[in-house]
């Protein structure tokens, strides 16, 4: 029987601070938050209940998995345990793998799969009545993006940690965006969240540029321990 597991007063301050900071969360809003099933989806679903609990500001929380047909990607275990948690689950199964193959233009599998499953989500969203979209991308994440961008493509950008989609209905937001991975990595083998391994099926075991930049990151953290904090500063301006 799946039941609320409360995280680590850390990683709630550091979600606490990112959504006062960035006005992510207001009175009334209905949150819809996309579960992957990885350890920083599910270790944010658990932040977000915890925090609605106690938090002055009344807020809805639901969840969506977005299943892309992978015979290397089985979310369906989320489904009993979210039945078990008893909070508006939706299941999405559609064949992103197989369209990609005749639908690409160009795009990398990643970037099409990721866009695919972002309209999915605000879908989801808009038939639902959310008018706010959580996503677990964490410091560690806007870090490397904020790298690979300087390095490869000549400009300073990372993620936003709370936008406005194109279309202007549904706010975007990032509540882990001051966590590190390692919180959610700890907080998910500690509670023994039911994560669901290689979620990103095209690219799981391949060098990417990304896990060169966390590797490269990991070893000059490991000789500036004060790296993340300097790259969160640098990177705030951005964030907004």
């Amino acid at each position: 029987m799946s039941e609320w597991i409360k995280p680590p007063r850390s990683l709630v301050s550091a979600t606490g601070r990112a959504i006062g900071d960035f006005d992510m969360i207001r009175e009334g809003d209905r949150v819809l938050l996309g579960l992957s099933g990885g350890k920083d989806s599910l270790s944010l679903l658990h932040v977000l209940h915890a925090l609605q609990q106690r938090a002055p500001v009344k807020f809805e929380l639901a969840a969506c998995t977005v299943d892309p047909q992978s015979d290397d990607f089985d979310p369906t275990p989320l489904q009993p345990y979210m039945a078990d948690l008893g909070i508006p689950y939706f299941y999405e199964s559609q064949p992103i793998v197989e369209d990609a193959k005749s639908k690409m233009q160009g795009d990398s599998f990643c970037a099409y799969c990721s866009r695919m499953r972002r309209g999915i989500l605000y879908r989801v969203a808009r038939e639902h009545g959310y008018n706010v979209l959580a996503l677990a991308q964490h410091l560690d994440d806007a870090a490397e993006t904020f790298m690979m961008s300087a390095f490869f493509g000549g400009k300073l950008r990372t993620m936003k940690a709370h936008y406005l989609n194109d279309e202007g209905d549904i706010r975007v937001i990032r509540p882990f965006i001051y966590a590190r991975e390692r919180q959610t990595r700890d907080f998910a083998k500690t509670a023994k969240l039911p994560v669901i391994m290689e979620n990103c099926p095209a690219c799981f075991g391949m060098p990417t540029q990304r896990q060169a930049m966390k590797e490269m990151l990991a070893a000059q953290e490991a000789e500036h321990p004060k790296l993340f904090a300097s790259l969160k500063t640098a990177m705030l301006p951005l964030l907004k």
